[in-house]
């Protein structure tokens, strides 16, 4: 056998042990490398962010290197992998042990639902998939929402509202706040404990708002609808909330001059009229007089009973009071109450009582008989 024969088969031989080496190495590098993540489908919302917790082990007897990598992501979506706070494209781990790093992925907002699958690649030995479940329709809109659409109180009530204002877009956002109502009403926007008339939200976050509403003080028993909208440069959201007013009871009493005091004679009687109004927003019902005078007086109402006064109105009823008749002149006080069963009223009157005028003529009469008597006597004995 010629010396070139034997070196072309010696180079065969040499060719085939690499060969197998090679392919022995591979397959020892294939079956001993894995990723390995407890959690491969997971459910999310859009705009979510999802973090993977991914071990890469090496069971082999020899130093792997790890060329790594996501594959199969949809267009808007975004990955990064990490590891000690730093980004990584590739790790090496020793032989029998594992290494650890993290994968982030941003799913996007605007989306539609249903299952989305891509990988985790350790370049030419091992791939690890996962599955990512979007759990609803995507959007990419502003949404304005509150857990307690709907209060009851009476028009003195101011009713609070929580609301949460999402911003579900990928930019940062000014909204400014406004609550269409009539005239009187007055609505106040609270964010973290201040008022205010706008708020930042930044993409993909939310802002808890307080809402403040107080009705006008003479407002109508019933519901009123307010709209809440809360507008940015390019897009906007509203909401209704409901406020069910059932009406404040309120009543005030007066005289048609406003005038407090009177003159009464001591046990002669005085009519005084008194306005009882409905300074509330209800309907008064049922108002009953009642009176409080000094000892030995008297008082009756007419009438005693008002069947029902109407919101801004006032009905007129008649005090009758009647002094004693030994009353000494001076100033009294006599208090007029008017009640129901939602609320009450009073006043106190001042009455300056006088000396009869018959009195006063008979103490003429006396003076002029006593005159009349000293004239009688002097024209009879004065001549003696």
């Amino acid at each position: 056998m010629t010396m070139r024969i034997k070196n072309v088969i010696l180079q065969f031989i040499v060719a085939i042990f690499f060969l197998w080496s090679a392919d022995l190495s591979a397959a020892v590098s294939t079956d001993s490398v894995f990723l390995y993540t407890p959690y491969t489908n997971i459910s999310v919302s859009p705009g979510q962010t999802v973090t993977y917790d991914v071990d890469a082990i090496n069971n082999s007897k020899q130093i792997q290197h790890f060329s790594l990598g996501v594959k199969g992501l949809r267009s808007g979506w975004t990955s990064a992998l990490l590891s000690g706070g730093w980004k990584v494209t590739g790790i090496s781990v020793l032989p029998g042990e594992r290494k650890n790093f993290t994968l982030t992925v941003n799913v996007p907002l605007k989306i539609n639902k249903g299952s989305y699958r891509f990988y985790i690649v350790a370049r030419g030995l091992y791939s690890l998939p996962l599955v990512t479940q979007i759990a609803k329709q995507g959007i990419y809109k502003t949404v304005l929402t509150t857990d307690q659409s709907n209060m009851e109180g009476t028009s003195k009530t101011t009713f609070t509202f929580q609301s949460n204002l999402q911003n579900m877009t990928a930019d940062s956002l000014l909204y400014a706040l406004q609550a269409r109502v009539n005239s009187g009403w007055k609505v106040v926007f609270k964010s973290n404990y201040k008022e205010v008339s706008a708020v930042s939200v930044g993409p993909n976050k939310s802002q808890n708002i307080g809402i403040e509403i107080t009705p006008p003080d003479q407002i109508q028993a019933g519901t009123y609808s307010i709209p809440i909208v809360a507008q940015a440069s390019n897009t906007s959201t509203s909401m209704n909330l409901s406020v069910v007013v059932t009406g404040s009871y309120n009543m005030g009493l007066t005289t048609p001059t406003g005038l407090l005091s009177s003159k009464i004679t001591a046990g002669s009687s005085k009519k005084i009229e008194i306005l009882v109004q409905n300074t509330g927003s209800s309907i008064l019902q049922n108002v009953q007089l009642s009176g409080n005078v000094p000892s030995n007086w008297d008082i009756s109402f007419e009438p005693t009973t008002i069947d029902a006064i109407q919101p801004g109105a006032s009905v007129s009823v008649f005090a009758h009071i009647k002094a004693d008749k030994k009353a000494i002149p001076g100033d009294y006080e006599s208090e007029i109450k008017a009640n129901n069963s939602q609320t009450s009223s009073s006043l106190t009157l001042r009455m300056s009582v006088e000396t009869s005028l018959l009195w006063g003529w008979i103490g003429i009469l006396i003076i002029f008989a006593a005159i009349g008597v000293v004239y009688f006597l002097f024209r009879k004995y004065g001549r003696r």
